[in-house]
């Protein structure tokens, strides 16, 4: 059996833990503790879309598919890792000339993990909010050209915050059936690669337009 590493691209998530500015928080509660009940069980109270999750077209379109419509298999494969740390500010939007020189390597069937350092910044800011950077509607309409299954970022979305910023991108890949992964966290050591494979598998709930997911990432030795 190879040998591998394993990455975790997810941020944690908590009570109260950060979230979209106009969703609740997350609730934990215990609903028995091990000293009263002999067992200790918590209740989750949380948007769907909190901390690392991933998006499903039913998010945008009434008729689009629901997380537990999209194949299994969709939400794991290769990926590749483009750092635009040094590129990027905030609320800029990631366009072509971020993307061409990784052309070659976005091939049909893979997944985009964009790294803009955002992750990093997960706090309670106004800035951490709503200032990340974002897919642009030129940048989507080149993965659905390329093929690929899905595009993860560091983000708190895939889209902006700011008008006009939102919907284009998660119009444009959503209605080609390519999810979003958001809100990741890159460990320092992924980024000395440039290749990696991604798992981000989704709960199986049922008519809903995502989920949260324990996204890693591995690389074989």
């Amino acid at each position: 059996m190879k040998s591998f590493q394993v990455f975790d691209l997810s941020q944690p998530t908590y009570h109260n833990c950060p979230a979209w500015p106009t969703f609740a928080y997350p609730e934990i509660k215990n609903e028995a503790v091990v000293g009263f009940d002999g067992f200790t069980a918590e209740r989750l109270d949380m948007n769907v879309h909190t901390g690392t999750h991933l998006d499903a077209p039913y998010h945008f379109f009434a008729d689009g598919k629901t997380i537990d419509q999209m194949p299994l298999e969709d939400f794991m494969g290769e990926a590749i890792i483009i750092n635009l740390a040094d590129q990027i500010q905030p609320k800029q939007g990631i366009d072509l000339t971020h993307l061409k020189p990784f052309a070659e390597k976005i091939t049909a069937g893979c997944i985009v993990l964009l790294y803009t350092g955002w992750g990093e910044k997960r706090s309670f800011t106004e800035a951490y909010y709503k200032d990340w950077p974002y897919v642009s509607q030129e940048a989507a309409e080149f993965f659905v050209q390329k093929q690929i299954k899905g595009v993860g970022t560091d983000g708190m979305s895939v889209g902006g915050w700011y008008e006009g910023t939102g919907r284009p991108s998660h119009e444009v890949l959503l209605s080609n059936n390519i999810w979003a992964l958001e809100e990741l966290f890159f460990p320092k050591e992924l980024l000395a690669y440039d290749t990696c494979w991604l798992s981000a598998v989704p709960l199986k709930l049922q008519g809903v337009s995502g989920s949260p997911t324990r996204a890693y990432a591995m690389i074989f030795d």
